[in-house]
């Protein structure tokens, strides 16, 4: 990446990894373990420092593109597209009956036996569904690797990681050496820690073996066969730290521009999970700082409160797209698991030792000064500038954009409901800057509603209470 610094590119994208994992339908760490896995594969089959470096990146990277198929995997299974990511990763889809069975326990989740087989056949006649999930899926990845300024061979790891051996993987149907190593690497190496965390070295051994010459290059298990009596590295796999294993002399520090370079991928990252949150991050992101700047926040606060409102929203991938683009009224559980996304953005942005003194600004978008909000309940006192002018600017963005359950609001109507909440829940000074900076000509994308590049929405009527927004 340009720049030099003296932060670890790994300790980075190793700690945001983890948000990765949960839109996965993954434990956490397990991009990490796949790391671990991986490069000690590739300790085994003698690569040199750069191919070592390249893979490094492409194993902690592998889901980046994850979230760019939820919207669409849950509307077509009407299902927890996590969970359905999940068991399908421990399932063999290649073969039709064990197909079968997995899509019949998944589609219609909560549904009857009849609702089942309806939507079964509205995906048989849909076409090849799995097909296009899995090109959104691995597209968007090498697209996230190269905004990153990945190499190419990183980003093509990414892109080809769900090709097998003999053809029949995805999306494009690429054979033996067609597929890059790298990408059969980082292939062998994720299945071998999903089913290594379901069942041990034995059970990942096993399905390797089983699929050796199917999904699998066999050189690549004939290497696993010699790792997999190495039990000191199994002992360590969960506590080992994946920087030990970044090459030595091949480490990638970063610098200032870089880190917000990262903030911005992760945000599309995030953006991506759901056409109704288009753009989301990023709208908020220039709102928040217009307020600021209103407010005369100087450079370094502005600095760290875009790149809070870029990563807000981190914890919504831990969120079924079930509930988000759910077009009624939420139940109380699905409220409920809501209210918990600004602590998965907590816990993740506190892992990234750069982003940690941002991570309680971004988990806080949701607190009121009144002690009304959540998912702390935290009041006035303990609100700082920074939280209050990120909660009107997510407040704001939300409504002039559409929802699942109403339209965007002009931009009239949605300053008024803004205007309403002050002072009691939204800050006064933050909300008047706000109309100040909506106001002025160069007002961008605050004063224009929602972009016009957002995917076309289908219509719901508004729910009761228009400020209601998930």
């Amino acid at each position: 990446m340009p720049g030099t610094g003296d932060i670890a590119l790994s300790d980075v994208i190793g700690a945001l990894s983890y948000a990765l994992d949960v839109t996965g339908g993954q434990p956490a760490g397990h991009a990490r373990r796949t790391c671990l896995i991986g490069m000690r594969l590739a300790e085994e089959l003698g690569l040199d420092a750069d191919e070592r470096s390249d893979l490094f990146y492409a194993l902690l990277l592998k889901d980046a593109g994850c979230s760019a198929n939820a919207f669409r995997m849950a509307e077509a299974l009407a299902t927890d597209e996590r969970e359905a990511k999940r068991t399908m990763n421990l399932t063999d889809l290649r073969r039709p009956l064990s197909a079968f069975m997995w899509a019949f326990r998944t589609v219609e989740e909560g549904g009857s036996l009849p609702a089942r087989v309806a939507r079964l056949r509205d995906i048989r006649a849909a076409g090849d569904v799995t097909r296009s999930l899995m090109q959104a899926r691995c597209d968007r990845g090498a697209e996230i690797a190269r905004m990153l300024f990945m190499s190419e061979p990183t980003a093509e790891a990414i892109r080809t990681l769900s090709e097998h051996w003999d053809g029949g993987g995805q999306p494009v149907g690429l054979a033996g050496e067609e597929i890059p190593l790298l990408g059969r690497v980082v292939g062998l190496a994720q299945s071998v820690e999903i089913f290594h965390a379901a069942g041990g070295p034995r059970a990942a051994w096993a399905v390797a073996r089983r699929r050796s010459g199917r999904w699998f290059d066999p050189a690549l298990v004939d290497a696993l066969g010699a790792v997999r009596r190495d039990r000191e590295f199994w002992a360590t796999l969960a506590v080992s730290d994946v920087a030990a294993w970044e090459p030595p002399g091949r480490r990638l520090a970063v610098g200032d521009s870089s880190l917000d370079r990262i903030a911005e991928a992760f945000a599309r990252v995030i953006d991506a999970k759901s056409p109704y949150t288009f753009r989301h991050s990023e709208r908020v992101a220039e709102i928040a700082v217009g307020i600021a700047a209103v407010m005369g926040f100087g450079g370094l606060a502005l600095r760290d409160l875009r790149r809070a409102a870029l990563l807000h929203d981190i914890g919504k991938l831990a969120i079924s797209n079930r509930i988000l683009d759910k077009p009624g009224r939420l139940t109380e559980d699905e409220f409920a698991a809501v209210r918990e996304h600004p602590t998965y953005s907590l816990r993740i942005l506190e892992r990234a030792s750069c982003f940690a003194p941002i991570a309680w600004v971004a988990a806080t978008h949701h607190e009121r000064l009144d002690g009304s909000g959540y998912p702390f309940g935290l009041a006035a006192d303990k609100l700082t500038s920074s939280m209050r002018v990120l909660a009107v600017a997510d407040v704001y963005e939300a409504l002039t954009a559409e929802r699942p359950y109403r339209e965007a609001l002009p931009v009239g109507r949605a300053l008024e409901i803004v205007r309403d909440d002050a002072p009691h829940r939204l800050d006064a000074a933050a909300v008047a800057a706000l109309e100040e900076f909506v106001a002025a000509p160069l007002g961008g994308l605050a004063s224009q509603g929602p972009s016009t590049s957002r995917p076309s929405m289908p219509r719901n009527s508004p729910p009761s209470s228009p400020s209601a927004a998930k």
